[in-house]
């Protein structure tokens, strides 16, 4: 009897370390370490299927983007960064052909790429400026935040505290050469440690041209400042484009990490 009210105690103590752990609760807000630089790479690699008249074509990219960015300033109105693209990187393989482009190595670009990455090159090492408030939700900036790579580091975050089963939502509404997108990503936290809140990420896209498709993957968000630490996502994504009269299906199957250092 006295065997089974210990091993009965020790279920208990066990389960009630279980309620304790599930019911820990973090505020996340976004607070960026002052004078510090956040350099962030992030790498999507894309392979792309269409069907051009009866014909499959598949090609596959990759790009590698590295950029930097530290607090400008902090007030009532919100958090302004300042950031710079520093580096790109991209490879392209299509027809039996490998195209590539270095930033750090301008002398090996492929050819037939030469004239098309000057674009690329010249928005390198120009300082900007965006703003944030603490929710992580776009304020004001210079540029298009959702090409201005700081905003792959932001998730916006929800004004309620988070435990382990929390979830909530966030919709995007952007346009990309001439493509409107709309994006819905949901969020559910999986894991919360002193350094971070661990989330698994998924969601959907449509837009013009028939786009639909889903996303899916995780994050992990750090505590102290709220950016990202790392996430990795993967992108089903399928549209119709008409060119010339042609109708040309067209699916596109990817995966995107970013990590911030």
């Amino acid at each position: 009897m006295k065997k089974a009210t210990i091993t009965l105690l020790l279920i208990l103590i066990g389960l009630s370390s279980l309620s304790v752990k599930a019911q820990k609760e973090v505020t996340v807000r976004l607070n960026p370490k002052a004078g510090v630089t956040y350099n962030t790479t992030i790498k999507n690699t894309m392979m792309n299927l269409m069907e051009v008249q009866g014909q499959n074509m598949t090609s596959t990219q990759s790009i590698e983007n590295k950029c930097s960015f530290k607090t400008k300033s902090i007030d009532k109105n919100g958090i302004t960064f300042e950031g710079q693209n520093d580096a790109i990187k991209l490879s392209i393989s299509q027809m039996g052909m490998m195209l590539t482009y270095d930033s750090e190595h301008p002398e090996k670009t492929s050819p037939m790429l030469a004239g098309q990455v000057d674009e690329l090159a010249d928005d390198l090492k120009k300082p900007y400026t965006i703003m944030y408030d603490v929710l992580g939700h776009h304020i004001e900036s210079e540029e298009d935040p959702e090409t201005s790579q700081i905003s792959s580091a932001i998730i916006e975050l929800p004004e309620e505290p988070l435990k382990v089963g929390s979830t909530w939502t966030n919709t995007k509404k952007q346009e990309i050469n001439g493509t409107a997108i709309n994006a819905t990503l949901n969020y559910t936290v999986t894991k919360i440690s002193k350094k971070s809140v661990e989330v698994d990420v998924n969601g959907t896209v449509e837009g013009s041209y028939d786009t639909s498709g889903t996303y899916e993957g995780t994050a992990s968000i750090d505590v102290q400042t709220g950016l990202i630490i790392k996430s990795t996502i993967k992108q089903n994504i399928s549209m119709t484009l008409s060119e010339q009269g042609m109708t040309i299906p067209m699916t596109m199957n990817g995966t995107t990490t970013v990590t911030v250092e």
